[in-house]
Protein backbone atom coordinates (compact mmCIF):
# COMPACT_ATOMS: atom_id res chain seq x y z
CA UNK A 1 0.00 0.00 0.00
CA UNK A 2 1.50 3.04 -0.83
CA UNK A 3 1.28 6.11 0.83
CA UNK A 4 2.01 9.68 0.99
CA UNK A 5 3.83 11.94 2.69
CA UNK A 6 2.30 14.87 1.14
CA UNK A 7 0.83 17.62 3.55
CA UNK A 8 -3.03 18.77 2.56
CA UNK A 9 -2.41 22.29 1.22
CA UNK A 10 -4.09 25.08 3.04
CA UNK A 11 -6.69 25.63 0.59
CA UNK A 12 -7.38 21.83 0.33
CA UNK A 13 -8.80 22.34 4.12
CA UNK A 14 -10.49 25.55 3.43
CA UNK A 15 -14.70 25.30 3.67
CA UNK A 16 -16.19 25.62 0.13
CA UNK A 17 -19.14 28.19 -0.10
CA UNK A 18 -21.99 28.12 -3.29
CA UNK A 19 -22.16 31.55 -5.20
CA UNK A 20 -25.60 32.03 -2.87
CA UNK A 21 -23.61 31.71 -0.41
CA UNK A 22 -20.99 34.33 -1.14
CA UNK A 23 -23.60 36.84 -2.35
CA UNK A 24 -25.44 36.71 1.04
CA UNK A 25 -21.71 38.52 2.18
CA UNK A 26 -22.42 41.76 -0.03
CA UNK A 27 -22.43 44.22 3.13
CA UNK A 28 -25.98 44.83 2.80
CA UNK A 29 -27.80 41.33 4.34
CA UNK A 30 -25.08 40.92 7.22
CA UNK A 31 -22.07 42.55 8.38
CA UNK A 32 -19.74 40.03 6.26
CA UNK A 33 -18.39 41.47 3.36
CA UNK A 34 -17.22 38.77 1.55
CA UNK A 35 -15.50 39.12 -2.63
CA UNK A 36 -14.23 35.88 -4.56
CA UNK A 37 -10.72 35.86 -7.10
CA UNK A 38 -9.27 33.03 -8.69
CA UNK A 39 -11.37 30.48 -6.80
CA UNK A 40 -10.67 31.87 -3.21
CA UNK A 41 -12.62 33.73 -1.27
CA UNK A 42 -11.89 36.55 0.80
CA UNK A 43 -13.19 38.70 3.81
CA UNK A 44 -12.74 42.20 3.11
CA UNK A 45 -15.18 43.51 6.25
CA UNK A 46 -12.00 45.35 7.67
CA UNK A 47 -11.42 47.83 4.44
CA UNK A 48 -12.51 50.78 4.64
CA UNK A 49 -12.77 50.86 0.68
CA UNK A 50 -15.22 47.89 1.42
CA UNK A 51 -17.70 49.65 3.94
CA UNK A 52 -20.86 49.72 1.85
CA UNK A 53 -20.11 46.88 -0.24
CA UNK A 54 -18.89 48.26 -2.97
CA UNK A 55 -15.64 49.61 -3.86
CA UNK A 56 -16.10 51.95 -7.13
CA UNK A 57 -17.53 50.14 -9.45
CA UNK A 58 -17.19 46.61 -8.18
CA UNK A 59 -19.31 44.97 -5.83
CA UNK A 60 -19.47 42.41 -2.93
CA UNK A 61 -20.82 39.37 -2.81
CA UNK A 62 -19.27 38.05 -5.85
CA UNK A 63 -16.63 36.75 -8.01
CA UNK A 64 -14.77 39.55 -9.45
CA UNK A 65 -12.40 37.40 -11.36
CA UNK A 66 -13.09 38.74 -14.80
CA UNK A 67 -13.51 42.23 -13.44
CA UNK A 68 -10.17 42.53 -11.93
CA UNK A 69 -8.73 40.34 -14.44
CA UNK A 70 -9.37 43.27 -17.29
CA UNK A 71 -10.15 46.50 -15.92
CA UNK A 72 -8.38 46.47 -11.90
CA UNK A 73 -5.59 49.53 -11.74
CA UNK A 74 -4.17 47.16 -9.69
CA UNK A 75 -2.95 43.05 -9.19
CA UNK A 76 -3.78 40.27 -7.77
CA UNK A 77 -1.42 41.19 -4.61
CA UNK A 78 -4.06 43.37 -3.29
CA UNK A 79 -5.84 40.49 -2.47
CA UNK A 80 -2.27 39.87 0.34
CA UNK A 81 -3.37 41.80 2.98
CA UNK A 82 -6.97 39.78 3.50
CA UNK A 83 -8.10 36.66 5.07
CA UNK A 84 -8.83 33.97 2.82
CA UNK A 85 -11.70 32.44 4.28
CA UNK A 86 -13.03 29.74 2.29
CA UNK A 87 -13.32 28.28 -1.56
CA UNK A 88 -15.90 29.07 -4.31
CA UNK A 89 -17.76 26.02 -5.08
Amino acid sequence: METSNEKPTTESVLPVYSRGQLALRNGQDRDEIWVAYEGLIYDVSRSRLWKRGNHYEHWAGQDLTRELNHDAPHNANVFDKFTVIGRLG
